[in-house]
């Protein structure tokens, strides 16, 4: 295995969970186990592509485990590892800051947040 150097560790963590939808798809994760299609459908603007690219990365990585059930049709479904739940607090933070900043340049969280189970 290539030892990879990083200059601070932040980076490894964004190694891992960075980009646009990997932190989003953990969060709806930590509500629990999710087929493709719902997180699909909590994530209108991903496409089916990037969705399976992201899911793909974060099992590759040990942060989320694929279940696969074996019925006809066949069933699969994702949830935070034991290694993922490790990010709860990481994403919770995430989250408080984020409303944070929605009410610093909003005002009105709720102008600009979507009715779903995360915005509860």
């Amino acid at each position: 295995m290539l030892k990879k150097k990083y200059n601070i560790s932040v980076e490894a963590t964004l190694e891992v969970i960075g980009g646009k939808w990997k932190c989003v798809i953990l969060c709806h994760l930590t509500h629990g186990k999710k087929r493709t299609s719902e997180l699909k459908r909590l994530m209108p603007e991903i496409t089916q592509k990037m969705l399976t690219q992201q899911l793909r990365e974060l099992e590759d990585d040990g942060v989320i485990t694929r279940i696969i059930y074996h019925q006809i049709p066949p069933k699969v479904e994702y949830e935070l590892s034991e290694y993922g739940w490790s990010l709860d607090s990481i994403l919770s933070a995430l989250c408080n800051w984020g409303e944070i900043h929605i009410t610093k340049v909003y005002g009105d969280k709720s102008a600009v947040l979507e009715d779903n189970i995360l915005n509860k």
